[in-house]
């Protein structure tokens, strides 16, 4: 019988340990396993609008309960309060999102060949296995599970282990929206016992929202098993502001796409590549920005910036900074750990807002991903140059670039390797638009049609 450690939920403001869980038993794990293949064979005869309306009932739940769903976030993972709110209202959308328009995306398609007729169908896969990071505890979820759920999927999710309530949160609301015993399962299980679910012949598919490192193992376990597999893998976006920018705009929304949760995002601004006509006056507003920003307590309503997740994530972050000013970086601000409001004898995870300029090869966070409020600088001597280090990385998530040029514009649109490019904005995530990477940064999309369609059977039909 498989035996692992508890699973716990620890407050990252203090570092107290609020609740602990017992992973799932063998047995138990099997249990769940069938309850999602019979699940499965349910929902997916299911007509589409009863579907429909179980998300629909999901996302009123979210409305309802919104501000002690967003508590749970705050207290388990440490974003400010406001955020969390945020989170569940957009979670709640993409609900509303799918359920209003996964109809017409899984409609049969009629396609024009020599046959009397010919269609594309959308038929559900099976049981989606969802391995998931905590930084978004229910978006980076939902974003999985309304298309899955609508498509007629079933999810099995195997969430962070240190955010076993916001997994269990999402259980029960599947429960409470109505869904029949099997369509959404939490399973409590430590990381040794994924590979032996993805093997399961019970389970269709596997994504994963995590690290390079993770996401590469998920893959080669789900293609041995000759499994289709979505991944989303993180990024190092760059941010590249040109002379025709608006400064005030850019800097205001670049120190937000900076440290929106804490820092910890994967489609966070995490390399500033500013036009050398434009560099110093950005520098000096961008650093005074960063500088001025309140941490603290992430349930008080002044706060902007939270604690990071773990000790060992604040760690994380403090070890790659250190490394970038053991070898020459300037550190124009922040660049240390800060006690919270617990104390010294209950410091939490906190680290301060920082900006690190000159930055050279050989340093780690000019291959790492940052994941914290760390904002790396650079000066680009022209427009070739700046496309040129933004395209300088391995991964390939999300853009943004700053300009007025349509000319300009749309340059940076075709030549950015990204999966996703935003013109004078912070890049987000939305239901209506794909999401998802290239290079290092993943394969697949979720959310719109494209991620409605990953865990589909697009089937060929043509009759004679």
């Amino acid at each position: 019988m498989t035996t692992s450690p508890p699973i716990a939920t620890v407050d990252p403001t203090t570092g107290d340990v609020l609740e602990t869980f017992q992973p799932l038993t063998d047995r138990e794990l099997e249990e769940r396993l069938a309850l999602a293949a019979r699940g499965a064979a349910e929902w997916a005869s299911t007509d589409i609008g009863t579907r429909a309306r179980t998300l629909i009932t999901a996302a009123e739940l979210l409305e309802g309960e919104l501000p002690d769903i967003a508590f749970v976030l705050t207290k388990e993972m440490g974003k400010p309060f406001a955020q969390a709110k945020g989170e569940v209202a957009k979670c709640a959308t993409a609900l509303r999102w799918f359920a209003e328009h996964g109809p017409a995306m899984l409609a049969d398609e009629p396609v024009a060949t020599n046959a009397t007729s010919s269609r594309v169908i959308y038929q559900p896969l099976g049981a989606v296995l969802a391995v998931m990071p905590w930084n978004f505890p229910l978006w980076q979820v939902i974003r999985f599970a309304a298309p899955a759920l609508m498509a007629g999927n079933v999810g099995l999710l195997k969430h962070a282990p240190n955010v076993p309530r916001s997994a269990l949160l999402l259980e029960y609301l599947f429960k409470r929206a109505g869904a029949p015993d099997g369509v959404f399962q939490t399973l409590l299980i430590d990381v040794d016992r994924v590979p032996a679910v993805i093997a399961d012949p019970r389970v269709a598919a596997v994504t994963l929202t995590g690290s390079v490192r993770a996401g590469r193992a998920v893959a080669t376990q789900a293609g041995a098993a000759g499994k289709k597999v979505v991944l989303e893998l993180g990024g190092s976006d760059p941010f590249v502001v040109l002379p025709d920018a608006d400064l005030e705009r850019a800097v205001a929304v670049g120190v937000q796409a900076r440290v929106q949760n804490n820092g910890q995002s994967c489609i966070a601004a995490k390399r500033f590549i500013v036009h050398e006509a434009v560099a110093d006056e950005f520098t000096e507003r961008f650093v005074a920005a960063m500088s001025a920003l309140a941490v603290g307590d992430p349930l008080e309503p002044a706060t902007e910036v939270g604690p990071l997740v773990s000790a060992a994530a604040r760690d994380g972050i403090e070890a790659q900074v250190e490394d970038a000013r053991a070898k020459g970086a300037a550190i124009l601000c922040g660049g240390g750990r800060v006690v919270g409001p617990g104390g010294p004898e209950r410091p939490g995870f906190f680290y301060l807002p920082t900006v690190v300029s000159g930055i050279m090869p050989g340093m780690r966070v000019a291959t790492e991903e940052v994941f914290g409020p760390v904002a790396l600088l650079s000066r680009a001597a022209d427009t070739d140059h700046a496309l040129a280090m933004a395209n300088a990385s391995d991964f390939g998530l999300g853009a943004s670039v700053w300009t007025v040029d349509p000319v300009v514009q749309e340059r940076f649109i075709r030549e950015l390797v990204a999966g996703q490019v935003f013109v004078n904005g912070m890049v987000t995530s939305m239901p209506e638009l794909p999401f998802g990477g290239v290079k290092a940064s993943g394969i697949g999309r979720e959310l719109s049609a494209y991620g409605l369609h990953e865990f589909c059977n697009v089937k060929a039909v043509w009759v004679a």
